[in-house]
């Protein structure tokens, strides 16, 4: 692993915000309380007398937990908004991506190849599921319709005139599947995305009803903001979430219960429900955060209480920025998602708290949050312009750091992004393919931040209230963007906006950029906020550490690599390397590192300089003059951490490397990169570098000590797990 390889995995947990969103053991929770209503106010919508959407949902479900499936009748009125005469109605059935692998999202199949590993006894159609259509009638007469490809398609017995509105019985079941999904359940909690047939939308340009099937790859997210009242019957014990006004009524079932809620001008209908969710509620002027969690660890409480003041501060500042929020709940839910968290109306769902972490860095979470102004409020077709989404809410959790005095997560985050890409903003997502995240969320949010640079704050600020006025509850698209720019800002912003989302290659001005020198500096502090992060989230990870080598130098202990003097030709050429690979690295890091070699010099730094180093030693006792001198008291330290010093060093053609603490000094460590014979082999010189550069990583687990055959693959090790590795892939 180079230092390229290193740059890249460091934007990439800059993209994942030090957030580390981890599936993890079976919940210690131990029951919930009942979430309070919020309260409605003069400050936002009252659900019961808010102006009707074009479409209305009344929906009754009951959950079947020993079966896991959901038994559902719904009624929909339908209003016709178009032009056109329609013939027939189509709902998106989105539930039946589940059906197969060849559907599902893609996103999900190595957790649950993990999930299936870890519980054999599960069988492969247990990950899967779908939604079965019954009937379907309007006005006590039953409609053809057809269910094939995600789309239920229903014939009307006559055309449906522009203005006119008609009223539609649906009933359905719903398997849901097991595992990781949008729509799933696993271990003690159900989540609840795409699970009722949703009302398409029509596009009376093309004169057609959308039928795009779920994406495999990203999202495919577009609907009519709609009224929703629905009443979902579960088991007394469970807590529910979903977006709403929630209030509970008696089932008149032991046993049973029955949440309703009322969610009008609400973009999409999601839940979230578990026996095991704790609920923390606040109110601050007129708005309720509510936060559903599971108490898994110590703490936990505090650690909730400041995301849910963290929600106001966001809610708050979009609020005055774009315009204002307009419902009386938002709601956060805990899940076992893994490195994944997800944006819903009113809803947003985020990965499970394991560790302490740092609130105000969490800038995943403020990412969600502002999808309720770029998603939830101004909707888009996400299957063909994700930036109108992506890139506003990347921007704007941006735009929040800036303006908390973040530096790390501010703007520079955007003025240090000086790739381009070939891929266009304006991309749909079979277009993009697997560059979603650096050109809808990275260059989007660079184009949408040349555009503020260019107007300056209050005029762009101005543009935005007008582009959420123009939008709100609506569906947006890059020509209505543009056309609100012109509107706002004048041609000139138009025309350069255009060309910055539509021409490829797009990259920020110049003048907008970052210099040389500041690129190093803002580097070298995102490496080491990443690196203290991790350990911050390890706290158990053994002292002696590899990757702690690394996270000492950047807290500004000294740092000395040790070189061996007597090799062959083809060892030094090899230990060459090696150093070069560590100094690009280091170099990257803003890491610096004395070498040293010459035995003399070794020898009269031992007591002073090297003694107060942490030190990376390449070489053993036969070509290392460092080890020599230090040979007892290595051994010894080596005794503890359980490395048989002596016999792997005995052994014929073996390396690897170990780290100890120093023997001159119990606050610096020495990790020592080691070959046995003359030189390594050809095959194993590749795999040695790289383990060994890899080992040093952040985002490696926490190794002690490894050993390596002739081939350069890893014979035995001894290490601590970082959850890091495995949500990068990285071991």
């Amino acid at each position: 692993m180079n230092h390229t390889t290193w740059m890249k995995i460091s934007k990439r947990m800059l993209a994942c915000s030090m957030v580390f969103t981890l599936a993890t053991s079976p919940i210690l929770s131990t029951g919930a309380a009942m979430a309070a209503p919020a309260p409605p106010t003069t400050n936002h919508i009252n659900e019961q007398t808010a102006v009707h959407s074009p479409i209305q949902y009344q929906i009754d479900v009951r959950l079947d937990e020993k079966n896991m499936t959901l038994h559902g009748s719904q009624t929909v009125v339908f209003r016709n908004t178009s032009k056109d005469n329609l013939k027939e109605l189509v709902f998106h059935t989105f539930a039946d991506a589940n059906r197969s692998k060849d559907t599902q999202a893609g996103m999900f199949e190595r957790t649950n190849a993990q999930i299936q590993k870890e519980e054999p006894n599960r069988q492969p159609e247990d990950f899967f599921g779908g939604i079965d259509i019954s009937s379907v009638q309007s006005n006590g007469q039953a409609l053809s319709f057809t269910n094939k490809n995600q789309a239920l398609t229903a014939a009307l017995g006559q055309e449906l005139k522009p203005g006119e509105s008609i009223t539609v019985q649906l009933k359905f079941e719903v398997k849901i599947p097991y595992g990781s999904q949008r729509l799933s359940y696993y271990k003690d909690i159900i989540n609840g995305a795409h699970w009722f047939p949703v009302m398409s939308v029509y596009d009376e340009n093309k004169h057609q009803w959308d039928k795009t099937p779920y994406s495999k790859t990203f999202e495919t997210d577009y609907y009519t903001s709609s009224d929703f009242q629905v009443n979902f019957n579960v088991p007394a014990s469970y807590q529910l979430s979903m977006p709403g006004t929630i209030t509970e009524i008696d089932a008149k079932e032991a046993g049973r219960k029955i949440l309703s809620t009322v969610a009008n001008n609400t973009r999409e209908f999601v839940f979230f429900a578990s026996p095991n969710f704790k609920v923390a509620s606040e109110t601050r002027d007129g708005l309720t955060v509510q936060y559903y969690y599971f108490d898994n660890m110590q703490g936990k409480k505090e650690i909730i209480d400041q995301y849910i003041d963290q929600a106001f501060k966001a809610i708050n500042f979009f609020s005055d920025k774009y315009g204002k929020y307009p419902y009386p709940e938002f709601r956060i839910v805990e899940s076992y998602v893994q490195g994944v968290a997800v944006e819903f109306a009113r809803v947003i769902q985020m990965g499970l708290i394991q560790n302490r972490v740092d609130v105000p860095q969490d800038t995943v979470f403020v990412h969600e949050i502002a999808h309720q102004w770029f998603h939830a409020l101004i909707g888009n077709n996400s299957e063909t312009e994700s930036f109108l989404d992506e890139g506003f809410a990347d921007f704007s959790k941006v735009y929040f750091s800036e303006k908390q005095g973040d530096e790390s997560n501010g703007f520079k985050s955007i003025q240090i992004d000086d790739a381009s890409y070939d891929n266009i903003i304006a991309s749909t997502n079979d277009e993009v393919g697997d560059s979603a995240n650096p050109v809808y969320y990275g260059k989007g949010r660079q184009a949408i931040y040349q555009l503020y640079r260019n107007v300056g704050e209050e005029k762009f600020d101005q543009f935005m209230k007008a582009y959420f006025k123009r939008y709100v509850y609506q569906n947006a698209t890059i020509d209505g963007l543009l056309q609100t720019i012109e509107d706002t800002l004048g041609k000139p912003q138009r025309v350069e906006m255009e060309k910055a989302l539509r021409q490829p290659n797009f990259e920020l001005k110049k003048e907008y950029q970052m210099t040389p020198q500041e690129k190093a500096a803002y580097w070298h502090e995102q490496v080491k906020a990443i690196v203290q992060n991790v350990f911050d989230q390890n706290p158990t990870a053994p002292y002696e550490s590899m990757n702690r080598v690394i996270h000492k130098a950047l807290q500004g202990e000294p740092l000395t690599i040790v070189l061996s003097d007597q090799l062959s030709k083809p060892a030094k050429a090899q230990q060459e390397l090696l150093l070069q690979q560590l100094q690009g690295t280091f170099e990257f890091m803003g890491i610096k590192a004395s070498v040293v070699t010459e035995r003399q010099a070794i020898k009269s730094k031992l007591e002073r300089e090297l003694a107060n180093s942490n030190l990376i030693v390449i070489g053993n006792a036969k070509s290392n003059a460092l080890i020599q001198a230090m040979k007892p008291g290595i051994m010894k330290r080596s005794e503890e951490i359980g490395f048989p010093w002596i016999n792997m060093m005995n052994q014929k053609d073996n390396s690897g490397a170990y780290v100890i603490k120093h023997p001159y000094n119990k606050n610096r460590l020495i990790v020592n990169f080691f070959w046995t014979g003359e030189e390594l082999s050809e095959k194993a010189v590749e795999p040695y570098t790289m383990k060994a550069v890899g080992a040093l990583n952040f985002s490696s687990n926490f190794y002690q000590f490894y050993t390596m055959d002739q081939t350069g693959k890893v014979q035995q090790s001894k290490n601590t797990e970082n959850p890091l590795a495995k949500i990068l892939d990285n071991e």
